[in-house]
């Protein structure tokens, strides 16, 4: 887990990248903030994220006590290949979209790694508000440690997980390095939590 000093020199190089950082010392606290943070009626979408499992988000959703529209539902619902395909287009236009990443550096690049790349185009540009959970411990010194991360810890987890619910593995088809935040419409939040979550 990172230090408290790693901590505020991170989030203070995050925010010198327009990325807005702020840190929870529970999941139960980053729930509770995640969910302050997307006001009534917004349409969200969310990102495949074991992160967002471990805090709980993800089960809320499924709930349906929330007062959002989840376009993740309506993709699931739409059993039509090519409407679907539409609609996961449309989903990363989304006003809000949450996931987490997989490494963040100190001196403020964050990498989100992906398969398919379907959360890329929101993270990057389309979607106006992203906010993502990381886990501390994904903090580390240097983008070049950063690199490393993904490839040599998070991939390999993810790979075993994905085959441990009967696909073939995974791989890193598209590797997003963010290094900051210049339109003035879009707002980039970033809530770490003093736990280890996710991959």
């Amino acid at each position: 887990m990172a230090s408290e000093a790693s901590i505020k020199k991170t989030m203070k190089a995050l925010k010198g990248r327009g990325i807005d950082a702020e840190f929870v010392k529970t999941r139960e606290e980053a729930l509770k903030r995640l969910v302050e943070s997307i006001p009534e009626g917004a349409e969200i979408m969310t990102g495949g994220s074991t992160t967002l499992e471990e805090i709980g988000f993800v089960d809320l959703l499924k709930s349906k006590r929330h007062k959002w529209k989840n376009l993740k539902d309506e993709l699931l619902a739409e059993k039509d290949s090519e409407k679907q395909a539409e609609l996961r287009k449309r989903s990363v236009t989304s006003e809000y979209f949450i996931g987490s990443v997989h490494a963040v550096a100190e001196t403020g690049e964050v990498l989100v790694a992906s398969a398919s790349g379907s959360q890329i185009p929101a993270y990057s540009f389309s979607s106006d508000n992203i906010i993502w959970i990381v886990g501390a411990q994904k903090i580390v010194p240097t983008a070049e440690d950063a690199f490393r991360r993904v490839r040599e810890h998070s991939l390999p987890l993810e790979d075993k997980r994905m085959k441990s619910i009967g696909y073939s593995g995974s791989t890193i088809g598209k590797l997003l390095v963010f290094e900051r935040e210049i339109l003035p419409n879009r707002k980039i939040r970033l809530i770490f939590v003093n736990e280890k979550l996710g991959f």
